[in-house]
C-alpha cells in the first residue's frame, strides 16, 4: 500500500530523473505507472489548464512512452483512480496523492514492476513551450485586469497586483497550450451586478485589447524575474507563481510549470473576441526570444 505522496521535481524546471516504481495498473485508456519521484507534471482532474507532460521510462535498453501524466489517488482501504475518476477533494483524510505516467499501450511491458529502479525523461521542448503558454496566460490575465480597471463601479476585490479583480470574477475556462492559451471570461448578469460596466466594454473592445498588448510589450521588456514557489517537496503541497513586475510582485496559486523570466520572450500578444454578447474570450500567443 501506498501512503506517501509522489515526491515531484517539475517545480523547479526538472525534467529528467530517477525513481522506483510503486505501482502498476493495467487500463484499456493506457497502463498507469506510479514512482515515488518524478519530474512529470501532471494535468490536474479538477481545473485542468495546462496538459500533463509527455515523456519517457526507460530501464537499461527498455524503454516505454509516457502520452500524459496524469493525477492519480489511492484510499487507505486500497482503491486506486486516476484523474477524474477520483470520488474524492485533494485533502480529504484517507487518501493519497500521486503522480500517475499514462503509457500509450493497455498491458504494461513485463520489465516495469514494483521495485524497479527507471529513469524519467519528459519531453523538454513541449514543457518548455507549456511553461512559456501558462506564464503568458498569467500574464495577460494581469494585463487585462488592468486594461478594464475603470470599467468597475463597485470594488471587486483585488488582484495580484492590487487591479480590479476581473479575470477572478469573469473567468470561467482556461486551457494552456504551447506557446499560448485561451481564456473564456462570462460577461452576464452576475458580472453586471457587481459593478462591471459590460456595455461599454464592448463598445471599447479593439482599446482595451490595445492597452492589454502595450501592458504585455512593457512586462516583456522588463525581463521580470519568474519562479514557482513551494510549500514542500510533494504533489499536494500548495505551489505559487511569482513574477517580479515593474509595479511589485505578482503571487498567484498556481500547480503548473512556468519559464524564468520574461525575458525569455519576444513578445506576448492577445486577441478579444466577444463570441457573444455575454461571452468574451481571450486568445493569448507567446513568442518564444531563442
Amino acid at each position: 500500500m501506498i501512503r506517501q505522496a509522489t515526491t515531484v521535481t517539475f517545480p523547479h524546471g526538472s525534467t529528467a530523473g530517477d525513481g522506483e516504481v510503486l505501482f502498476v495498473s493495467s487500463d484499456r485508456d493506457g497502463a498507469i505507472v506510479v514512482v515515488d519521484e518524478t519530474p512529470f507534471h501532471p494535468v490536474d482532474h479538477t481545473w485542468p489548464d495546462q496538459p500533463g507532460d509527455t515523456g519517457v521510462l526507460r530501464r537499461g535498453d527498455d524503454s516505454a512512452v509516457v502520452v500524459e501524466a496524469v493525477m492519480a489517488a489511492v484510499s487507505d482501504d486500497g482503491e486506486f483512480a486516476v484523474g477524474t475518476d477520483i470520488p474524492v477533494k485533494r485533502g480529504v483524510e484517507g487518501w493519497t496523492w500521486l503522480v500517475g505516467h499514462r503509457l500509450d499501450v493497455a498491458e504494461p511491458p513485463s520489465w516495469l514492476t514494483g521495485g524497479a529502479e527507471v529513469s524519467l525523461d519528459v519531453d523538454a521542448a513541449r514543457r518548455a513551450s507549456l511553461s512559456r503558454g501558462h506564464t503568458a496566460c498569467h500574464l495577460a490575465s494581469l494585463a487585462l485586469d488592468l486594461a478594464v480597471a475603470d470599467l468597475w463601479r463597485k470594488d471587486p476585490g483585488a488582484d495580484a497586483l492590487g487591479t480590479p479583480d476581473f479575470e477572478g470574477r469573469a473567468n470561467q475556462a482556461s486551457r494552456i497550450h504551447e506557446d499560448g492559451s485561451v481564456d473564456e471570461y462570462r460577461l452576464g448578469k452576475s458580472l453586471r451586478r457587481a459593478g462591471f460596466d459590460t456595455e461599454m466594454f464592448s463598445m471599447t473592445l479593439s482599446e482595451r485589447e490595445a492597452r492589454s498588448n502595450a501592458q504585455l510589450s512593457t512586462w516583456v521588456a522588463s525581463g521580470a524575474a519568474s519562479s514557482v514557489e513551494t510549500d514542500g517537496p510533494t504533489i499536494v503541497d500548495r505551489r505559487r507563481w511569482r513574477c517580479a513586475l515593474p509595479e511589485g510582485d505578482a503571487v498567484i496559486p498556481c500547480g503548473g510549470t512556468h519559464v524564468s523570466s520574461a525575458g525569455e520572450f519576444a513578445s506576448i500578444t492577445v486577441t478579444l473576441e466577444l463570441r457573444d454578447p455575454q461571452t468574451l474570450v481571450m486568445t493569448t500567443a507567446a513568442v518564444s526570444k531563442g
